[in-house]
């Protein structure tokens, strides 16, 4: 398991939970950012912050601090 926020670009991966309970994570949740879906990280800011995501067909910019809540298992 590892956290969203220490994927490399074109890295795959499914959700498998959160760390913790927290407004953020109900918020990402309500993004679509939900245990047994998958997410591809697509890239990085200029300055390295906020990352860019893809769930299903949705693009999401989250910051990092935000990613390190989401647990993902990597596809090999």
């Amino acid at each position: 398991m590892t956290p969203l926020s220490k994927m490399l670009p074109g890295q795959r991966g499914t959700v498998i939970g959160f760390t913790r309970d927290s407004k953020i994570a109900r918020r990402l949740l309500e993004l679509g950012i939900v245990p047994g879906r998958t997410v591809v990280y697509l890239r990085n800011a200029p300055l390295r912050d906020p990352m860019e995501v893809q769930v299903g067909s949705c693009c999401l910019s989250l910051r990092h601090s935000e990613a390190s809540l989401v647990t993902v298992k990597l596809d090999k």
